[in-house]
């Protein structure tokens, strides 16, 4: 009987690397078809705008039972069943032109398959594979390969929406996910978990003990505005610029490329810092600078250089939270559901994406600009900062059961 091992750190960080590039970059690039299908169906842009929030919300909702699934079941099954999600959603997106589907529709399937295929699915493969003193720097470095999605994906849409139309860049894209990640879950087989040996937490124990626990309790509040921010500028940002006057789209692909490229440097030296520093004030200083980037670009004459200047600042700090969050949570709360209690916190992030893409498209179609949304953004990263202070790291210590005699 052969023994299934478990793939070393090299093989896991460049499989997931390979899902998370695709699975982000495609993601990422949602707001390139904001106007052209907008146009296309007659629609405003509020009703795209929840299309795309509703993605966010269902990813944050199946997040933390895919997290349960990957704990019980793989990372494998969970990334194949989420390839397959994905290719559909995708599909969906093109061809469906009544706006209520359009939104349950994409949501749903989209949603579901960025919970199969993004951070908390690869958080608990890459924690138990990665030594401690590793540990944060392995979450950093998949935490880049995202970014590293969203810098190469962005050219590669705008591309394929200007060449081939947005229904069949929809339908390259599908083709695509499938030819890439289901490969790719082949190399992040691993063993089931050993469950012999004394007493052992269950899912429902490990659910009351973390909301029981005032730091990750702070750690929903701050990744609520993470959320809330960055799909806001992600969606938002190329109708805002063209809004403003900007009317060359190469700028927004650009700046978007953009904040991918500077993000692989901020979430791999995120994740480097995380295991020296306390992650806690790494994160306050990412959310505070995050305002202080955002007040600058506002108050700055717009033009191409100030919007790629903004980019590059909103990059470094764009995922670099990530890695710093899994690590807080692998530290206090050890590995076997992280990917669960990761798929929880991020429920809250999503919440906060849900608000931020909504109110963009919900806000401009009442008042004609994203006054009012910039505002929020930039209170918020103050509140986030706050909050990260004094969340206290060390890890739980927990009173061990007896076995039944």
């Amino acid at each position: 009987m052969s023994i299934q091992r478990s793939p070393d750190l090299k093989t896991v960080l460049i499989a997931s690397g390979f899902v998370l590039t695709l699975a982000m970059g495609v993601r990422h690039g949602f707001g390139f078809w904001l106007q052209p299908i907008s146009q296309a169906h007659g629609w405003t842009r509020e009703t795209y705008s929840m299309a795309n929030a509703v993605q966010n919300l269902m990813w944050g909702l199946f997040g933390p039972f895919a997290g349960m699934a990957v704990d019980k079941f793989g990372t494998s099954r969970a990334i194949m069943v989420g390839a397959v999600l994905y290719a559909a959603g995708l599909l969906w997106m093109a061809m469906i032109d009544q706006p209520l589907l359009f939104i349950v529709g994409s949501g749903v399937l989209i949603g579901a398959a960025l919970s199969c295929t993004s951070f908390g699915a690869v958080s608990g493969i890459i924690g138990r594979s990665a030594p401690m003193e590793k540990r944060s720097w392995a979450f950093g470095i998949s935490s880049a390969a995202s970014s590293f999605g969203q810098f190469v994906m962005m050219p590669i849409e705008q591309q394929l929406i200007s060449h081939t139309g947005w229904q069949n860049a929809f339908y390259v894209l599908a083709t695509l996910v499938l030819l890439v990640m289901v490969p790719m879950a082949w190399r992040l087989r691993e063993p089931p978990v050993d469950h012999s040996g004394g007493h052992q937490q269950s899912i429902t124990e490990a659910i009351r003990e973390a909301f029981g626990h005032k730091p990750f309790l702070l750690l929903v509040a701050g990744y609520f505005v993470c959320g809330f921010q960055v799909v806001f500028i992600g969606v938002h940002m190329p109708a805002y610029l063209k809004d403003k006057g900007i009317m060359d789209p190469n700028v927004a692909v650009f700046a978007l490329a953009l904040i991918g490229l500077f993000n692989i440097f901020g979430s791999y030296y995120a994740g480097k810092l995380g295991g020296i520093f306390p992650k806690r004030y790494l994160l306050s200083s990412i959310y505070i600078s995050r305002s202080v980037v955002i007040s600058l670009f506002l108050l700055a004459p717009l033009s191409s250089y100030s919007v790629y200047i903004f980019a590059a600042g909103m990059g470094v700090l764009w995922l670099s939270t990530v890695p710093l969050t899994n690590g807080v949570i692998a530290g206090i709360f050890g590995l076997k559901y992280l990917s669960m209690l990761s798929g929880f916190v991020f429920f809250s992030h999503q919440v906060g994406s849900f608000l931020g893409v909504w109110l963009g498209g919900y806000i401009y179609t009442r008042t004609g600009n994203y006054d009012i949304v910039w505002g929020i953004t930039l209170a918020l990263g103050i509140f986030a900062a706050l909050v990260n202070l004094p969340i206290n790291e060390q890890a739980i210590q927990r009173h061990q059961v007896a076995a039944a005699s």
